[in-house]
């Protein structure tokens, strides 16, 4: 016991000119290397300094408080939440993450959980722009998580980078506060931090962070934008091991590499058939249409591979729209048609009866699960000529990196790819 207190003796020291959010921190730390994480006894109190110091940071910052919002509670869910680094030297991280979004979603489009589809649900932060303010640790959380995949879409073509301070600890802490998080512990749950500054800047200290994510069953995958070694110098590694996620180091500069296949065009064709089968209603519905609309601009100007990825995304189960979309919010009985406002749908059903609306709607349903039926078949065709050009090789970049921690932490919640 002697021996014990001796070697204690430089912690308390510290302890006594240290503030007590640092003491605290400097507990937790303490408590995890007297007890090698093997004690219940440590793993309870660790827990406790844990959710201490995240209640003493929701003291200081606002965007560290919890969310009173209800959270899910679905053993098919799938959360990801992604914190992008928009400091000025990260444009090509941004382009990375437009070209590669239904790259993503089409891999998860192939999941299940005990034989059933899966839900999605996708965040989106950014961080280190000097545009923020400083009392937010420079973040913003830019969509909660949605199903919307075109609101997504819209937000990912909205970051712009300027030059700033890039708070790691602080923007996952955030993220784990501000979300409402699945409460089910079947569901997957996901973040992926990409950055290249050092990661224990700021005053949110990374390691209470990351721990407090591994203690809600959050995994926390870190993707350094530079040198391999220079990450783990800068403790992106280390992060991850705290989070018990994957460490990546990627080139953000590398352009994606575009595969343009033989079934692009067709997608596109059929991608632009089913866009007529959609039926706007409600307050939104039309300005809803008009960005599903802006989204396709969006992916063909980057280029005709990934026009015909979003259409394949489209064309799955894991794109919805029954918040402003009649055909998918009657099939999830969402809506009752004699209750719809008529004054928020197209000029030419507004004066319909209930029963010709009702059969108008049925048609477009039939028109686009006819649609959808073939873009599956030619998505699959189009999925194998892509893996067969991309061979083994490894491109090193965001998409990869998020598809790699999808399929390794996936089987960890009984999740299963075709």
């Amino acid at each position: 016991m002697g021996r014990d207190k001796k070697l204690m003796r430089p912690f308390f020291k510290t302890l006594r000119t240290t503030s007590k959010m640092k003491i605290r921190i400097l507990l937790l730390l303490f408590v995890a290397a007297l007890f090698g994480g093997s004690s219940l006894q440590a793993r309870d109190q660790g827990s406790t300094e844990l959710r201490n110091v995240m209640d003493a940071y929701a003291r200081q910052y606002a965007n560290l408080r919890p969310t009173e919002e209800r959270c899910p509670d679905d053993y098919q869910l799938v959360q990801l939440c992604l914190l992008l680094d928009t400091s000025n030297s990260m444009d090509g991280l941004i382009l990375q993450a437009k070209s590669q979004l239904w790259k993503i979603v089409n891999e998860l489009s192939g999941a299940h959980k005990d034989g059933k589809g899966i839900r999605l649900e996708v965040a989106l932060y950014e961080y280190g722009n000097d545009r923020l303010s400083l009392s937010s640790g420079y973040i913003r959380q830019v969509t909660p998580f949605t199903e919307n995949l075109d609101l997504l879409s819209e937000a990912l073509f909205s970051l712009e980078t300027n030059g700033g301070s890039e708070y790691c600890g602080h923007v996952i802490g955030s993220s784990l506060n501000r979300l409402q998080w699945n409460t089910s512990n079947e569901g997957l749950k996901m973040i992926f931090i990409a950055g290249n500054e050092p990661f224990d800047q700021g005053s949110v200290n990374f390691r209470v962070s990351c721990g407090w994510a591994a203690e809600r069953d959050i995994f926390v995958n870190t993707i350094y934008c530079g040198d391999y070694q220079t990450g783990i110098n800068t403790l992106w590694k280390m992060g991850a091991a705290i989070g018990k996620g994957n460490y990546f180091a990627i080139d953000s500069d590398r352009l994606t590499r575009i595969i343009e296949t033989p079934y692009d065009d067709d997608l596109i064709m059929l991608n632009q058939r089913m866009n007529k089968t959609y039926v706007p209603y409600g307050a939104r519905g039309q300005e809803s249409l008009t960005r599903q609309s802006e989204q396709d601009v969006n992916a063909s100007k980057l280029s005709k591979s990934i026009y015909a990825g979003r259409a394949a995304t489209k064309g799955s189960k894991l794109y919805k729209a029954s918040d402003w979309d009649l055909v998918d919010a009657l099939e999830e009985n969402k809506v009752e048609v004699d209750q719809l406002d008529r004054a928020n749908l197209p000029d030419n059903l507004q004066n319909l009866t209930t029963e010709e609306l009702r059969g108008y709607v049925q048609e477009k349903k039939q028109e686009r699960d006819e649609v959808k039926k073939q873009i599956s078949d030619i998505s699959r065709k189009r999925d194998v000529y892509i893996r067969k050009q991309e061979g083994e090789g490894d491109d090193a970049s965001l998409g990869s990196a998020i598809v790699k921690s999808l399929q390794s932490q996936a089987e960890t919640k009984n999740f299963s790819f075709k």
